[in-house]
This record gives C-alpha cells, structure tokens and sequence, in this order.
C-alpha cells in the first residue's frame, strides 16, 4: 500500500513538473497581454512597410519648383481643358502611349489621358524596354497628361497632390510627366529603377519623385532627353543608385 503510494505521488511529481515546464514555454503565467495572430501580422506588415519606404527622390517643394521652371522653359501651356487637350493631340504636340511586350498601362487611365510629349514617350519606352531586359518583366505606366480640370478633381479626393495653378503646379498638365508603377516591384527592381533615374538625373534630362501614397516613380522628362538620345550609340548601364534615409512624401 506504501508502495503504491509512493508510485502515485512520483506520478503527480512527473506531472506537475510537466505542466510548469509547459506553463513556461506557452507563457501561461507571463504578465505580458498575449498577442494574437491578428496583432503580430499587423505589426509584421507595418514593419515591413517602414522597411521598404525607402526613396531615393524625396517628394519636394524644390522638386515642384524644379518641374515649373522647366514648363516654363520650353514655354509649354498648362492643359485647361479637354478642348486644348484634343487641339494638341490633333497637331501632335502630344502623342499616345501604347501598351507594348515591355510596357503595360494601368486599365483605369482614360484613353484620351494616354497621352504626352514625344521626348517623354521616348523616355518610357526606353525605360520600359531596358527593365524587361533585365527582368523579362513590364513596367506599368499609371498616369500622363492631365488637364487642369482633372488635377482640380484629384485635389478634392487626395490634398497630397499638387495644385493645379502656382509655381508648384502638377507638372503633368504640360504633358511632360509619367507616373510609373512601383508598387509590387522587388526591392532589385526599385533600385533598379532609382539607379536608371540617378544617371538620367545627374545629366539634367529628367526630375523625378517618388510618391509614397501611391506608390509611383513620377518623372518628369526634358525635352533635352532627344538630344541625348541621339548622341547614344549604346545605352550605358546606369550606375547603382546611393542608399538613402528612410522618407515620406506626397503626390503630385
């Protein structure tokens, strides 16, 4: 009967040694609130996020005032209305942008906005042509000319965009600006764009941006990118582009 007694209380011994053990571990008795699935993925996703906001063209003052003395420049009007916009279509000061193997346009830009300058068509398409070389993959092309009109509606629905009239008016209603897609890309494949766009940049030929609440590269190309152009025989490889502080910024 002693015997039998002393088998049971080892057993008891063996069992609430386990189930303290086990308490440890799943952290039965922690003072900490326990964290449900729910809460650690947000908190994962959020983490991620901040990690990858990292650009290399900060959104700015300077930068819009960079884009306007260039409009200015070239004298180019700021697009009213759809009736200048179809009288620059039809002298072809303004020419459309076609989805091809290497560039993909964003279904819901209306038709009639598939439109910009002929030298920033020529940047698109070599951008869009050198990426898929490199990642046998499309660039997605999300906005172009815009008319005065319409950057006043995107005002009403996001008051990160810029304004339509001022010295730091959209430089897309002069037709000389894209946005392009960076969201879904991989962090190679943004770098890769930030370094393409450094060079460019450094010679004078584009103004870009990266815009964090849509997440898009906005570009705004010089009409001293044909010039250039055509000085290339072979188009170098842009060197990478220089690591950078984590920032923020609006839309434009």
């Amino acid at each position: 009967m002693t015997q039998g007694l002393k088998s049971c209380n080892r057993l008891l011994a063996i069992v609430f040694a386990l189930l303290i053990a086990h308490s440890t571990a799943f952290g039965l008795h922690s003072t900490e609130p326990v964290r449900t699935t729910a809460h650690r993925s947000r908190r994962s996703s959020h983490h991620r996020l901040r990690i990858r906001w990292n650009p290399l063209f900060r959104p700015s003052h300077d930068s819009l005032l960079r884009q306007n003395a260039e409009v200015d420049r070239l004298d180019l009007p700021r697009i009213a209305d759809d009736a200048e916009l179809e009288q620059l279509k039809a002298a072809n000061a303004l020419v459309p942008i076609r989805e091809s193997e290497t560039l993909k346009i964003e279904h819901r830009l209306d038709p009639n906005r598939r439109y910009c300058r002929p030298w920033t068509r020529d940047f698109v398409e070599d951008l869009s042509q050198a990426y898929y070389r490199k990642f046998h993959a499309q660039i997605q092309l999300n906005s172009a000319v815009r008319t005065v009109k319409v950057q006043k509606k995107l005002r009403r629905h996001n008051r990160n965009a810029a304004p339509a009239e001022g010295d730091t008016a959209s430089s897309h209603l002069a037709g000389i600006t894209v946005d392009l897609q960076r969201r879904g890309m991989t962090k190679q494949q943004v770098h890769y764009v930030e370094g393409y766009l450094f060079y460019l940049r450094e010679l004078g030929l584009v103004e870009p941006e990266e815009e964090r609440r849509h997440w898009c590269f906005h570009v705004m190309v010089s009409d001293r990118y044909s010039d250039w152009r055509q000085s290339q025989t072979l188009f170098p490889v842009p060197p990478s582009a220089p690591e950078t502080e984590i920032a923020t910024g609006g839309s434009n």
